[in-house]
């Protein structure tokens, strides 16, 4: 696991490390998923996700509230995401199974993905981000 939860006053923030933006945005998806469901989560089902945006920010902001959507309409628990990135272009697999409520209730209902305090950064073992869930 290559992220953690990190102290917020009111919400669920997550500090994420990868090596790549791929795998930065992969394990995004990872946490927000922790936070919804707990740690059980397996595959079976796949959905597609592509997304632009003008910038890296924007795109995770809006790759991880797309992922809540297809979460809450398709009731689609995701395990696992492959993403490639192109520039301000995004593709992803997702990777998941159909909710069931007697394996996937360990999480919190998450409302939203703040803007606030996004932001991902590069360093000498790759990149960081720092990221709000609204619960």
């Amino acid at each position: 696991m290559s992220f953690e939860e990190i102290p917020h006053t009111a919400d669920v923030k997550f500090r994420v490390h990868a090596p790549t933006p791929d795998e930065l945005f992969s394990e995004s998806v990872s946490a927000l998923m922790q936070v919804m469901y707990g740690p059980d989560r397996q595959g079976g089902r796949e959905r597609q996700v592509t997304l632009e945006a003008d910038d890296s920010e924007s795109l995770l902001h809006d790759f991880l509230s797309e992922i809540l959507f297809i979460s809450e309409t398709e009731r689609l628990v995701v395990a696992s995401a492959k993403v490639t990135i192109t520039k301000r272009h995004l593709n992803a697999t997702l990777f998941g199974e159909t909710f069931d409520p007697a394996r996937h209730r360990d999480g919190t209902e998450v409302k939203g993905i703040s803007y606030s305090g996004l932001r991902i950064t590069r360093n000498a073992n790759g990149y960081m981000l720092d990221i709000v869930f609204d619960v």
